[in-house]
């Protein structure tokens, strides 16, 4: 195998033998297939979009398939082998309607004629189908680098239009340029700046799709608010929730509201509190139980209660608690059970109230312990006079950005360094499940102004780039220009697609860890810096310094 789309690739290079995220060779290969075919699938579904035939159930799939490729999210070989199947059954569909539709159909590449052969071994089919593909990088590795940056930012944006989807949100333009995007992978004539422009509408692209998600949640549980959220658990049945899907935890807590169950958040659901709509109408979303994704393994195992994992990150499971976990929509293990839509694209969690009825949930309240969360963009632009003043002032000196993917690697401690040796004049935003490094830290205010502000997931960085746009036009000046500095970490495709989008913003002086991507050269990278001055970090002291320079 040779899968280099996450940040822990082994040894920074790729991963060759075994995915360092736990998935197997077999997996990758079928992965690798799907995407292939997916490729495949784009022109097609292009060519029925100009002949006015409707798509939209392909758009779906194609984003959901494409998110399941993503890292963390499914290792299962036989769901893969399901999503190709139905794949199959989409591509010949929509070719029968474009015959039909006109006197003249089109004649198919190659990779839109393509099938698997069933009576075959898939998995070599697969390795053979990406040997071809990475075979590309010996004519110019430089273009290869950017087309892998093209496919693993559509990943990131694939999943979030997945997830703005699920909560009422959609837009043609943004599933038509999937499949422009996907086509392009295909394309041996564009140069090296046409790729670094497609890359880029990767980002432009990306920022609508954020912009989508967050107009479903905000219209649908109302703006964040400032809300504290309790850290501590309390005596009961218990359900835990983890992943970034709103829609399902809203399921989980329609369907468990006469329960008697308690439910909590874990991961990139922990802002889910701030949604005053959610809270209200179901007080038994509690409190927050674990950290950040990759101590999923032993936060899942101390658990009393079950355990609903709804998007990535999902880490390998383990026989002492995989009977008490779940999975939903593209998530999945072998071993555990993943519940299929039945209602409006979310299933019976009959299942998980029944495992949390028989498990002994926690049998004392523990001691009371809290954060805040809820600080998105109308939070923090409502006090927008009060922060302009404090600038003005000198009370505040600079905001700082820390956020982004958490990891195993004990080189992210850098950012927990970081933010301990935040002047206590300066602000950091935060967001993703990186703030978990430094989440509860007790950082005091500045004139009522707290110095630690959570603005929500990976994807509310849209939050985080509606405060900086609105900040730069309250000082009159470009986004590059107010008091602020970018520390990101990235982990997986998510977090390619937020890079790109910020690039396309044109934001500069961003700090990328705790390494750089694996598929980006030195060619581009350095394009990147000239460009953008994209970095990577180096000490949280020095890079603290270069800040408030």
């Amino acid at each position: 195998m040779f899968c280099e789309q996450c940040e822990q690739t082994a040894s920074g290079q790729g991963c060759h033998q075994f995915g360092a995220c736990g998935k197997s060779p077999q997996v990758n290969a079928i992965q690798d297939l799907l995407i292939y075919y997916l490729r495949g699938l784009a022109p097609i579904a292009l060519k029925a979009k100009e002949l006015g035939i409707d798509t939209h159930a392909v758009d779906v799939f194609t984003c959901e398939a494409i998110f399941a490729t993503m890292t963390n999210v499914n290792f299962s070989e036989k769901r893969f082998v399901e999503y190709l199947q139905e794949a199959i059954a989409h591509r010949a569909n929509l070719k029968a309607q474009v015959q039909q539709a006109t006197d003249n159909p089109p004649t198919w590449a190659e990779i839109s004629n393509w099938e698997p052969n069933f009576d075959e071994n898939l998995v070599e089919q697969g390795e053979q189908i990406s040997l071809q593909f990475l075979s590309q990088s010996a004519s110019d590795v430089d273009i290869f680098s950017l087309k892998l940056t093209v496919l693993y930012g559509v990943k990131g944006l694939a999943s979030y239009t997945f997830h703005a989807y699920e909560v009422g949100q959609e837009d043609e333009r943004v599933y038509r340029f999937i499949y422009e995007a996907l086509t392009a992978l295909d394309n041996q004539t564009l140069g090296l700046q046409e790729w670094v422009n497609l890359a880029l509408e990767v980002g432009a692209i990306n920022l609508r799709s954020m912009e989508l998600l967050d107009a479903g949640h905000t219209t649908t549980y109302g703006h964040p608010i400032p809300t504290p959220v309790p850290l501590n658990p309390r005596q009961g049945k218990a359900i835990l929730v983890s992943g970034h899907d709103i829609k399902q935890l809203e399921a989980i807590l329609k369907q468990t509201a006469a329960t008697g169950i308690t439910v909590y958040t874990h991961g990139e659901l922990l802002p889910a509190h701030g949604y005053p709509k959610l809270k209200q109408q179901y007080p038994h979303l509690y409190g927050h139980y674990g950290t950040a994704w990759q101590n999923q393994t032993k936060d899942f195992a101390k658990f009393p209660g079950a355990i609903v994992i709804t998007t990535n990150c999902l880490m390998p499971t383990h026989s002492y608690y995989e009977d008490k976990l779940f999975s939903v929509g593209p998530v999945g293990y072998p071993g555990i059970i993943n519940l299929s839509a039945i209602d409006s694209g979310t299933p019976d969690f009959t299942p998980v109230i029944e495992k949390a009825l028989a498990l002994p949930g926690f049998t004392e309240d523990a001691p009371a312990r809290e954060v805040t969360v809820g600080f998105a963009h109308n939070t923090v632009l409502g006090v927008a006079d009060k922060i302009i003043e404090a600038v003005k002032q000198r009370k505040i000196r600079h905001f700082f950005l820390v956020g982004g993917c958490d990891g195993a690697k004990p080189d992210r401690n850098y950012y927990t360094e970081f933010v301990e040796k935040v002047p206590d004049d300066c602000v950091v935003l935060t967001l993703a499940c990186g703030k978990f490094r430094f989440f509860d830290r007790q950082m005091g205010d500045i004139d009522g102004l707290p110095r630690l502000m959570d603005v929500g997931q990976c994807n509310d960085a849209y939050s985080a780039i509606q405060i900086a746009v609105a900040l730069a036009n309250a000082f009159e000046v470009g986004v590059n220009d107010i008091p602020l500095s970018m520390i990101l970490s990235w982990y997986e495709q998510k977090a390619v697609a937020v890079l790109l989008t910020l690039l396309h913003l044109g934001i500069k002086n961003i700090r990328l860890g705790p390494t750089l991507p694996a598929f980006i050269s030195p060619n581009v990278f350095k394009l990147l810096s000239e460009q953008y001055n994209l970095q990577p970090i180096t000490t949280p002291d020095a890079d603290l310094a270069a800040c408030l320079n």
